[in-house]
């Protein structure tokens, strides 16, 4: 797992290396520092105690909770979004741990749940407002991406810690009816990027812009890519965001379908990985965690490929451990240190309550 990991991250700094005219700076260099960093990060928490992890499930979801409450009081705005808190020397956005926190409070929910009661009407209720609050919160920020995220693996571990297929029928039903009343609550930016994503060729020179040079760039990389260093989409500076959410698109270029297939590969063994620690966890708890985790690789992944490949609209999920920027490094890389944890214990007597 760690060579998959490793191997992950060398192909991005190359990638931000091209991106940069070849250079190192400033992205490939600020990019390896912080995975060396959080990369340390992620040995220490695998440290910790699958039990003490549990300890902290609740505590820790309550701290982010009032952290992003503290982004819509006092929160920096930045692209026309209020979600990061600016402590100086870093730039803290809550979003991206409630993403683990409420995976891991789910998990514990349900661990300490009597399975006589999973299907109660009323004991539904907290974990639907677990992950219905900060989604809202995150929703107001504006960023539709994470809180789709936050919702999409709470789903997840609802629906494998046992719940009843009936009430997710419902609840689907419940979405749809609803979905002329968010469509009123989306902003214009984010009403454009769903209608490009139905028409992306409407508008190629305005708010399909970055679609069509996406597909652009993957398509004429062909086979085996134009070559490291030869893409011209994003050295002429074509394609936006060639370093952050669209780097797959720089990647593919150069590097072509088999570059593609490559990290697909990667992410896919990370994945699978992460899953059967699931599969084969000992309780409920580590079952549920680890499933749910793996997911959120997936939806980083799955989400931003879509997105690049015009299959989904646009709603700023990096690649994650590719694309330049902290955020979701770090979220990954915390998340990996959880499962390495449960990893280390998984042949121990398990010590949960």
């Amino acid at each position: 797992m760690l060579a998959t990991l490793v191997a992950i991250v060398l192909f991005g700094l190359a990638t931000l290396y091209s991106a940069a005219g070849g250079s190192i700076t400033p992205w490939a260099s600020n990019q390896g520092l912080r995975f060396v960093l959080l990369a340390g990060l992620m040995l220490a928490l695998s440290r910790i105690s699958v039990a003490r992890w549990m300890d902290i499930a609740y505590p820790l979801y309550g701290v982010t909770l009032a952290l992003l409450l503290v982004v819509e009081l006092f929160g920096k705005i930045g692209m026309g979004a209020q979600r990061w808190i600016d402590l100086g020397f870093i730039r803290l956005q809550p979003s991206e741990f409630m993403k683990i926190a409420v995976v891991l409070s789910l998990a514990k929910f349900f661990h300490r749940l009597p399975s006589v009661y999973i299907n109660t009407p009323s004991v539904l209720v907290a974990p639907i407002a677990l992950f219905g609050i900060p989604a809202a919160l995150v929703m107001l920020q504006p960023d539709l991406g994470t809180a789709m995220m936050i919702s999409m693996a709470s789903v997840l571990v609802i629906f494998l810690a046992g719940v009843g297929l009936r009430w997710f029928v419902t609840a689907g039903a419940i979405l749809l009816a609803a979905l002329p009343v968010a469509w009123s609550m989306l902003h214009d930016y984010q009403k454009n990027r769903v209608l490009v994503f139905m028409d992306p060729e409407g508008d190629p020179l305005g708010t399909g812009y970055h679609i069509s040079q996406s597909k652009i760039a993957i398509g004429s990389g062909g086979w085996f890519g134009k070559g490291f260093m030869d893409g011209t989409q994003s050295h002429l500076a074509y394609l936006p965001e060639s370093h952050t959410d669209f780097i797959f698109a720089t990647m593919a270029e150069e590097w072509g379908m088999i570059g593609g297939l490559f990290i697909l590969f990667t992410y896919g063994y990370l994945i699978r990985w992460g899953w059967r620690l699931g599969v084969d966890g000992g309780t409920k708890f580590t079952r549920l965690t680890a499933c749910g985790l793996s997911f959120t690789i997936f939806l980083y992944v799955s989400i931003n490929l879509a997105m690049v490949m015009g299959l989904a609209p646009v709603v700023g999920i990096p690649l994650p451990l590719m694309s330049y920027g902290g955020s979701a490094m770090m979220t990954v890389l915390i998340l990996l240190g959880i499962l390495m944890a449960i990893d280390r214990e998984k042949d121990k007597p398990s010590g949960l309550r």
